[in-house]
C-alpha cells in the first residue's frame, strides 16, 4: 500500500454554485486549494483528478428518475421541478448542475477506489462531503450524496465494515438515510440539536432499521456548545464505537459550520477543535482501519476566515505533515484574498485556543448538564445495541 495522501481536485468543481446570494459561495472551494498549493502541500499529496460519477455509479445511492430530473434542469434550469427538491432556495436549478455535482461525486468515489485498492493510504475531498442529498431528491445545498456514494462503492468492491463520522454541524441525514436498513455501515453524526437546526433529524433514537440495529449513532448537541463540550462529545462516543465495529475503512466528512463565526448555525467551536477532531480521526484510522481514511469536507459559510484554515489543515493531517496552530498564514495568499473578496484574511492557522483541553467521559459525568445529557442519550440509545456498556 501507498504510503502517500492523495487530494482530490479539479478547478471545475468551484463551478458548483448556486448564484451571487446563496451562502454556499465556491470561493470557499478556490481559496482552499491556493492556501494547500502556499503552504507547500501539493509536494507532500499527489493531486488526482478523478472522472465524473456515471449514471451506473450515481444509481447506488440515487433513483433514475432524480438522476434525470437532474439533467433535465441542468439544460433548462427554469424547468426544474421541485418535486424533487429543485429549484428551491435551498437548491436552485443551474446551468451545468448535473455535470459539476457528479465531478464532485466522482471525486469522493475515486478517493474511496484509491485508499480500497492500496493507491493512497488517505484521500482527502474537501470539495465533497454533500451529505444531505437523498436517493430521490436534492436537499440542504446538495445535489448528489458523493459521501453515500464512496460509501456504496466500497460495498461494491467488496468492503464488509465502514464507519462514517460526520462532525458538520447539520446533521449528515441523506448519509444515515442510505444505509439505514445496511448493517455493514456504521453512521455516526455530532450535530447541533434538530430542535434548534435543519434539518430537524439526528434525534438519538434514531439507531437504524430493525435489520441493521445500533447501526446509526446520533450525538444532538446543545445550542452553544464550546471546544471543550465538542471534543468531550466526540471522545465520550467516537473512539469506543470504532474500537467496536473495527472497520475496514474510516469516512469522515468535516464541515466547518460549526464554527463561532458560522452563519447558519449556533454551535461555538474553534478552529483550533476541529483540527484536533480531524487529528482524532486521523488517529482512528490508523488504529483500527490499517490507516484507510476517505476525509471530506461539508458546510461552512465563514468563506474566508475559517473554512480554508480548516480544511488546509485537514490536508496536512492527511499529508503527514501537520501545520502548528500558530503558524503564520502565507502573506501571497492573504493578498489573494483580498484581491478576491475584499476581505482581510486571518493572520494565523489558529483561533487562539490551543491546546483545546476537555475531559474524557471516564472522569465522570453530571446529569445535570445539557451536553452531558446528549452524549449519555446517544450512549444510553446505541450502546446496548452494541453489547457495550452505556
Amino acid at each position: 500500500m501507498s504510503g502517500r495522501a492523495q487530494l482530490m481536485w479539479d478547478e471545475a468543481v468551484t463551478g458548483y454554485d448556486f448564484g451571487p446570494d446563496h451562502p454556499m459561495d465556491p470561493v470557499r472551494l478556490a481559496l482552499t486549494r491556493r492556501l494547500v498549493d502556499a503552504f507547500g502541500l501539493d509536494r507532500e499529496v499527489e493531486v488526482v483528478s478523478a472522472k465524473p460519477a456515471g449514471d451506473s455509479t450515481l444509481r447506488l445511492v440515487h433513483r433514475e428518475d432524480y438522476i434525470e430530473a437532474v439533467k433535465a434542469a441542468s439544460v433548462d434550469p427554469r424547468s426544474a421541478d421541485g418535486a424533487y427538491g429543485l429549484g428551491t432556495m435551498d437548491d436552485p436549478a443551474f446551468a451545468g448542475m448535473h455535470e459539476v455535482s457528479a465531478l464532485i461525486a466522482g471525486q469522493s468515489v475515486g478517493a474511496a477506489e484509491a485508499v480500497w485498492r492500496g493507491e493512497a493510504l488517505h484521500a482527502v475531498n474537501f470539495a465533497g462531503g454533500l451529505h444531505h442529498a437523498m436517493p430521490g431528491g436534492a436537499s440542504g445545498f446538495c445535489i448528489y450524496n458523493d459521501a453515500s456514494l464512496a460509501i456504496a462503492r466500497l460495498l461494491e468492491l467488496g468492503a464488509e465494515r465502514v464507519v462514517y463520522v460526520d462532525v458538520d454541524v447539520h446533521h449528515g441525514d441523506g448519509v444515515q438515510a442510505a444505509f439505514w436498513e445496511d448493517p455493514r455501515v456504521l453512521t455516526v453524526s455530532l450535530h447541533e440539536h434538530p430542535r434548534t437546526l435543519f434539518p430537524q433529524t439526528g434525534w438519538p433514537e434514531e439507531t437504524g432499521a430493525p435489520s441493521a440495529e445500533g447501526s446509526a449513532v446520533n450525538v444532538a448537541l446543545p445550542a452553544g456548545t464550546g471546544d471543550a463540550g465538542w471534543l468531550r462529545a466526540f471522545h465520550s462516543v467516537v473512539p469506543e464505537l470504532v474500537a467496536d465495529f473495527r472497520p475496514q475503512v474510516l469516512v469522515t466528512q468535516h464541515g466547518a459550520d460549526t464554527h463561532f463565526e458560522d452563519p447558519l448555525a449556533h454551535l461555538a467551536v474553534s478552529l483550533d477543535a476541529q483540527r484536533a477532531v480531524q487529528v482524532a480521526c486521523h488517529e482512528l484510522a490508523h488504529e483500527y482501519a490499517e490507516g484507510r481514511w476517505v476525509a471530506l469536507g461539508g458546510g461552512g459559510y465563514a468563506v474566508v476566515d475559517v473554512v480554508p484554515r480548516s480544511w488546509t489543515h485537514l490536508v496536512a493531517v492527511a499529508a503527514g505533515r501537520e501545520i502548528a496552530p500558530e503558524t503564520v498564514v502565507p502573506e501571497g495568499w492573504r493578498q489573494e484574498v483580498f484581491a478576491r473578496t475584499r476581505q482581510l484574511a486571518p493572520a494565523r492557522m489558529t483561533d487562539g485556543r490551543w491546546p483545546v483541553e476537555w475531559k474524557g467521559w471516564e472522569s465522570g459525568y453530571d446529569p445535570a448538564d445539557r451536553l452531558d445529557q446528549a452524549v449519555l442519550a446517544a450512549r444510553r440509545a446505541v450502546f446496548p445495541l452494541r453489547g457495550l456498556l452505556a
